[in-house]
């Protein structure tokens, strides 16, 4: 089974979508759309054990909640850049696959390459 945390706007996320769905005829594949279907704490701090990068790879610090929330103060601690995600989907980076208990950001889309070698 292949999970993929899309948003469907973004083209890179449709990019990795293509991707994955044209690489993985033999698996299934779970699409989420995390702006819709919010994920829960627990599981982004599963995402991000299976990520095995700093947890602000995961966020994205461009968009203006995360300026708004006072997410780039000091002493910022997980816990609370985990709920900022849950209250507000659009700063979880996008796209992540996930294989076999593995997964990456797959920006660039080339990443993705890594769960299937």
């Amino acid at each position: 089974m292949i999970t993929i945390y899309h948003n469907p706007r973004c083209s890179k996320s449709r990019a990795a979508y293509e991707l994955v769905s044209t690489a993985t005829a033999n698996e299934s594949v779970e699409v989420i759309e995390y702006l819709t279907q919010p994920l829960t704490v627990d599981r982004l701090k599963a995402l991000h054990a299976m990520l095995g990068c700093p947890l602000l790879d995961m966020i994205r610090t461009g968009e203006t909640e995360y300026a708004e929330l006072g997410l780039d103060a000091p002493g910022v601690t997980d816990d609370q850049l985990y709920e900022a995600i849950v209250r507000h989907p659009i700063l979880l980076q996008r796209p992540i696959v996930v294989r076999n208990g593995r997964a990456v950001i797959g920006r660039p889309t080339e990443n993705i390459a890594a769960l299937f070698g």
